[in-house]
């Protein structure tokens, strides 16, 4: 084998990923409560999640997975 072989890739940590998604979501989730409270002070909790969810899932999607698989990669 030469020294200019590809070592094999290693397989990417669950639980870094994970904390990395933590590190994301929980200020996103705090954030949202804090915005949306004043608004939706007088409504039932399934209906602050319903609009809550939905918010978290795209920003999710959109902004903090392909972040952390960009600009994280070599810490995962």
């Amino acid at each position: 084998m030469s020294a200019t072989a590809a070592s094999p890739s290693r397989k990417p940590s669950r639980l870094r990923f994970a904390l990395f998604v933590f590190a994301g979501v929980y200020p996103l989730v705090t954030f949202l409560i804090y915005v949306l409270a004043p608004f939706t002070s007088g409504w039932a909790i399934w209906q602050r999640n319903l609009i809550m969810v939905p918010l978290i899932v795209l920003v999710m999607n959109f902004a903090i997975i392909p972040f952390i698989h960009t600009r994280c990669r070599r810490w995962i």
